[in-house]
């Protein structure tokens, strides 16, 4: 009998140790799972561009993404600092004859514009970028972090949605600025420095989204993207993107 009850013991004790270890690893499981779920839910352009505050006023080294000026973060804005990299606004009044306030503010930029990912979905046909803020794809790219960089306003608003190119005759518009777009040709030539991580952030996006990039739009960014190799920002960035988002952009890392 005290054999029985021995073995009655031994057992009931093991299957208590089990039930408790089955617990806390499925309790582990579960946090864990959490945890991956939570990080890896897309982000609103919104959110997206809260975290990037973050990111840009923890590092004001950075400057902006065009012009490569100082930037001076404030609260939740940005203000460029023309002084430090010779920017002279294209239009320095509004019709209205007042500042114009575009030339005195940071906005964040779709290096690949809404316009080139959104126009590959269906959405865009109905209504536009409207629109697509209904599907779940569009605001995944529209929200995507390695897609979206600080440049000043006037910039942004002149690139548009144009693609970009190696420009003929160096048309400078914004002082010393090396920021050319031709209009007629809807077209922008970003400085050298940045080409390679244009080139990386389509690559990206391609490669993400299943996006279509043209032959001649491919050729170009190879190009860029050897001249201009990845430099200690960009892989820092990506590092603290991969943080927020859980992607990582592996033209970058590798």
């Amino acid at each position: 009998m005290a054999i029985l009850a021995n073995d009655f013991t031994l057992i009931r004790s093991n299957t208590l140790t089990v039930d408790k270890s089955s617990k806390f690893l499925l309790l582990m499981i579960s946090i864990l799972y959490a945890s991956a779920s939570f990080a890896l839910q897309p982000l609103s352009f919104s959110q997206a561009k809260k975290e990037l505050l973050k990111i840009y006023k923890s590092h004001p080294e950075v400057k902006s993404f065009y012009c490569g000026c100082d930037i001076k973060w404030k609260n939740k804005k940005g203000y460029p600092d023309a002084d430090s990299c010779g920017y002279i606004p294209r239009h320095p009044l509004s019709n209205s004859g007042k500042i114009n306030k575009r030339t005195k503010r940071i906005s964040w930029e779709h290096v690949m514009p809404a316009y080139w990912f959104g126009h590959q979905l269906k959405c865009w046909q109905n209504g536009g970028r409207k629109a697509c803020r209904k599907n779940k794809k569009f605001r995944q790219m529209e929200g995507d972090i390695h897609n979206i960089r600080p440049v000043i306003d006037e910039l942004n608003g002149d690139r548009s949605n144009y693609r970009f190119s190696m420009l003929e005759g160096e048309p400078r518009r914004y002082g010393q600025c090396d920021f050319e777009v031709d209009f007629d040709g809807k077209k922008a030539e970003p400085v050298p420095g940045v080409r390679g991580d244009i080139a990386r952030t389509y690559f990206y996006m391609e490669n993400k989204y299943g996006l279509n990039l043209s032959k001649q739009q491919k050729q170009l960014f190879n190009v860029w993207n050897k001249i201009d190799p990845v430099d200690d920002w960009e892989r820092a960035r990506g590092n603290m993107i991969y943080k927020i988002q859980g992607t990582r952009n592996i033209f970058v890392t590798n």
